[in-house]
């Protein structure tokens, strides 16, 4: 996938040009924070040639730069359209769309209630081990994880088998819903070690009002939107979109199985 994005054809000339592919990012094209593998990008590569792609991610995109780019190539020169923390902040073929904030829409002394409360719980819960960054801000969410997003792998996979055995993310989740009822949050589980939080409505499906305006743009009407994801059941941050009317969902395992569906759909 180490190609110009000026050599694919435009959005309007693309063969299947009123279909689009989203990809979540994290066991979906590539294993949990590490990176795709040149398969999973040269798949992605050649796809790009049939119709437009783009990933859908909660998490910012630094992280999906170090996940899906590579030194030389910015990410958003390797798909049509990059959609971080759900689509909070865009971009189209490279140019930065418009976007909005959580605390704008929260209010800076609920965001502080919300997020001193959650320190605080984190501050009694009793897991393998507790590393740094235990919530992080972003753009249109937050971020929370007990054992800290800075865990090392081995420590993510050693909390993943703990948080399944004790269901600490379901437990937190469940007191947050109960206190802050009021506050017009979902919360989502996904990835091995974390959860988001976000207002209603600003989960992946947000992204979706990106696609809609592209026949302003370009002409294009996105009449089939393939979603991949691998938390494609309730509760999973994939849940949304995948359930939505407007895509066509599919779950998968994988980042290999994710290979094998595209393979199979589009005769790869």
């Amino acid at each position: 996938m180490a190609e110009a994005a000026s050599v694919y054809p435009p959005l309007e000339a693309r063969p299947i040009k009123n279909t689009i592919c989203l990809f979540d990012v994290d066991g979906t094209l590539t294993p949990a924070r590490l990176h795709a593998s040149p398969e999973m990008l040269q798949l992605l590569s050649a796809l790009r040639h049939k119709c437009a792609i783009g990933f859908v991610g909660g998490s910012d995109l630094v992280k999906q730069q170090e996940q899906l780019g590579t030194p030389a190539l910015p990410v958003t020169t390797l798909f049509d359209f990059c959609f971080s923390e759900n689509g909070l902040t865009a971009y189209r073929l490279g140019e930065r769309l418009a976007s909005t904030t959580f605390i704008g829409w929260l209010g800076e002394e609920k965001y502080k209630k919300l997020v001193n409360f959650c320190l605080r719980y984190i501050s009694e819960i009793e897991c393998p081990v507790k590393r740094g960054t235990f919530v992080e801000f972003r753009n249109g969410m937050i971020n929370i994880s007990p054992v800290g997003r800075n865990a090392s792998v081995e420590e993510r996979n050693e909390y993943e088998k703990y948080d399944k055995q004790h269901n600490i993310r379901t437990k937190f989740v469940e007191v947050l819903r109960k206190e802050f009822s009021d506050y017009g949050l979902t919360y989502s589980i996904g990835g091995q070690i974390s959860f988001d939080v976000f207002p209603t409505g600003w989960d992946k499906t947000y992204c979706l009002q990106h696609l809609e305006t592209e026949k302003n743009l370009s002409g294009v009407e996105y009449t089939t939107i393939h979603f991949f994801g691998d938390k494609a059941y309730k509760g999973g941050n994939d849940w949304e979109i995948y359930e939505d009317k407007r895509t066509t969902g599919h779950a998968v395992k994988s980042p290999e199985d994710t290979m094998q569906k595209l393979k199979e759909i589009f005769e790869m």
